[in-house]
């Protein structure tokens, strides 16, 4: 199950999905060869989003292990760790509250990660376009609201990049 956990973890903050789109994931939504993942997002809209060969590892190794699960045979992607049935969204959710504890994180959850890829494509300057496409969303608040939470941080670092004052 450690693999099982990592490779959610890393799908997570590679690609800033939803709790729903990760926990929902069928084996065929996930393609190694393009290092890319087919989420089925809110509102029934589909995208791919692409992960770094990291998390391809991660993925990799968990397959290898999922095919001598009892359940290897299930469509679904993750696999609970006794019995025949998948993991499901909430089952997700107690994993990582659970691997979170043990780290010393006593509030992690999905939706962070979501806040944070939003928050480091923003601090390296990336389009907020491509974000909203990537992350599936069609409402420019959004980008605004999942920003805001690291706002003051990113305009302190721009600040200090461009220097404003200091060529006087």
């Amino acid at each position: 199950m450690q693999l099982r956990d990592e490779a959610i973890i890393r799908l997570y903050c590679n690609t800033g999905a939803r709790l729903s789109e990760v926990g929902n994931l069928a084996l065929e939504d996930i393609d190694l060869t393009t290092e890319s993942v087919h989420y089925h997002g809110k509102g029934s809209k589909d995208r791919r989003v692409w992960f770094g060969p990291k998390t391809a590892r991660a993925i990799s190794r968990y397959l290898r292990a999922r095919a001598k699960h009892k359940a290897a045979d299930q469509p679904e992607l993750w696999l609970a760790e006794r019995g025949t049935r998948p993991l499901a969204p909430n089952g997700i959710k107690i994993m990582l509250k659970r691997r979170g504890l043990a780290a010393g994180l006593a509030k992690l959850h999905a939706h962070r990660w979501r806040h944070t890829f939003a928050h480091e494509w923003k601090r390296a300057g990336a389009d907020t376009g491509d974000l909203m496409l990537l992350l599936g969303w069609t409402s420019q608040e959004m980008p605004r609201r999942y920003g805001a939470s690291a706002a003051a941080e990113r305009a302190q670092e721009t600040h200090q990049r461009i220097g404003v004052g200091d060529h006087v």
